[in-house]
């Protein structure tokens, strides 16, 4: 499975999601232009030691290279990311900060836009937060099971509590 960033903007968040592919064994995919150098301090930073574990790839153009496999995930659709069945070869596209995702491509698919339900009058989450909400219901979906053999830390059970 992979995150893609549509031309993201904040290195905080994509060093944020780059833990976050690291925590669930995802790939991410960064479609240029970014907002921001990946040899900034500040994406780095939020990154901590987690970029050596997680493939990133940089691309220029995202139509060209799209599997046949893809979600989009914008506050502006009404069809939940709970509705989607995941698949482990899926990407999973999310637009920048500041523009989200182009118009172009609802108008060329549509039926492949998600969204994170909030209450009336929110205008999005922040964009680490929902890539986290959504990877995490695709893992739950093809069950823990992998995430919880690697995992740790002790069971409820074994600790006794």
């Amino acid at each position: 499975m992979k995150i893609v960033l549509y031309r993201p903007q904040i290195p905080q968040n994509t060093g944020n999601i780059v833990r976050t592919c690291h925590a669930t064994g995802s790939g991410l995919i960064l479609v240029r232009p970014l907002g921001f150098s990946t040899s900034n301090r500040r994406l780095k930073r939020a990154g901590l030691d987690y970029w050596e574990g997680v493939s990133v790839e940089e691309v220029d153009d995202l139509e060209k290279c799209l599997p046949s496999s893809f979600y989009f995930f914008s506050s502006k659709v009404t069809t939940p990311y709970t509705e989607v069945i995941y698949g482990e070869d899926n990407w999973l596209i999310f637009g920048s900060e500041t523009a989200g995702l182009p118009p172009s491509f609802f108008q060329k698919w549509p039926d492949r836009f998600f969204t994170i339900p909030m209450i009336p009058g929110t205008r999005c989450l922040n964009l680490s937060n929902a890539v986290a909400v959504v990877i995490y219901e695709a893992k739950r979906q093809l069950s823990l099971h992998q995430l919880q053999k690697t995992c740790k830390y002790p069971s409820y059970q074994q600790r006794g509590d």
